[in-house]
Parts: structure tokens; C-alpha cells; sequence
């Protein structure tokens, strides 16, 4: 599996989290590799955005999405969630991310049923918190850079056609709602890969 190089982060968010999908997200642990298949994922702007992190500016929680492209923004939420993004944005842009919603596990399964204390594969990697609980990945991986092997990465995966992909509006947001910007392979092409 080749890595994503860093010129994939550096375009529009929107079309990174779509071009996201399909791709694996790996994380090591003791140097053992976790992934998964990206099925869902979801576009933060900035001053265009009044839902994104960025939007009131600059600040030592999300200053990781006005950094390089390519790196983690991993933030915690409701006092309780990891959450972790791919930053992501051209170079007219100071700021964006991809929140990553979803996943469908592909190894080290069992880490990751012990992690989230279930069976159930699909309920395993079915939201960006379960997603950032089963793959261990908190405030540690703020920063890591997911363009070389490391603690969290993205490699390519499969082929995802734009027929394929379904845009919704976002969830669990109260601004900006009517922007379709969540992504995810639709699950009928998913159950047949």
C-alpha cells in the first residue's frame, strides 16, 4: 500500500474528503498496524464555514487546521470523544480539515473489539467516536503527520467511483447545515466489496 503524499492534502477540502473514500487509515500500535476503510467522511472550511472549528479563528485547539496539510487534528468532544480529521486545504485557503466518520475494519479486528468491548463488526467503526476508540487514537496523535509511516497514516485502497459516493448534509451540526458535505460510499456498493 502506497502512502498518500502530501500534494493530496494540499487541494479543496471538499474534493479531498471525497477523493478520501475508499482510502485506509492505519494506526500502529506497539508496531502492530490497525486500519480500516474509510466509508465516511466529512469537509470543515473556514471563513465560508460557520460550522468549522476554524471559523471563529486561530486558537491552541484547532490550530493544527490552519497548519500542513497532511497532519492530524484530533480534538475531544462532549468530555468524553476523541474525534480525528486529515488537514486538508489549497493554497488560497488558511485553514480546513476531513473529519473522518467512519470506517470498515479490515485488520487487527480483534484490537479493536477488545478496545470498543464489542462483537459486532458493524457497529465497530460506525461513527468517529467508536472509530477513534477502536483504533486507540486520542490527543497523543494531534499532529502526527499521516503522509509517512508513523503512529497514524493513510495509505490508498480501493477504487471509489463519484457514482459511488453519496453527499448528505453534515451531522450533528446547528450552522451551515444545508451544505452537503459528508460523504460516504453508499452501502450497497459497500456489502458488494
Amino acid at each position: 500500500m502506497k502512502i498518500l503524499p502530501r500534494s493530496f492534502y494540499c487541494r479543496d477540502t471538499i474534493s479531498v474528503a471525497q477523493d478520501l473514500l475508499g482510502k485506509t487509515l492505519v494506526r500502529k500500535v506497539n508496531g502492530i498496524p490497525i486500519s480500516g476503510i474509510i466509508s465516511e467522511t466529512e469537509a470543515y472550511g473556514y471563513k465560508d464555514d460557520p460550522a468549522s472549528h476554524s471559523f471563529p479563528g486561530r486558537t491552541e485547539r484547532n490550530k493544527a487546521m490552519f497548519g500542513d496539510v497532511g497532519k492530524a487534528y484530533v480534538y475531544f468532544t462532549y468530555g468524553m470523544h476523541y474525534c480525528v480529521n486529515a488537514v486538508a486545504k489549497d493554497a488560497e485557503s488558511e485553514a480546513g480539515a476531513v473529519l473522518m466518520r467512519a470506517l470498515v475494519p479490515t485488520t487487527g479486528i480483534d484490537f479493536m473489539m477488545r478496545q470498543r468491548k464489542t462483537d459486532s463488526i458493524s457497529n465497530l467503526t460506525s461513527g468517529p467516536a467508536k472509530l477513534t476508540q477502536a483504533l486507540k487514537i486520542t490527543k497523543a496523535q494531534y499532529g502526527e503527520d499521516l503522509t509517512k509511516i508513523s503512529q497514524l497514516y493513510i495509505t490508498d485502497g480501493m477504487k471509489v467511483r463519484k457514482s459511488m459516493i453519496e453527499p448528505r448534509p453534515r451531522i450533528g451540526i446547528k450552522r451551515a447545515t444545508d451544505n452537503l458535505w459528508n460523504f460516504r460510499i453508499m452501502p450497497s456498493y459497500l456489502a458488494s466489496h
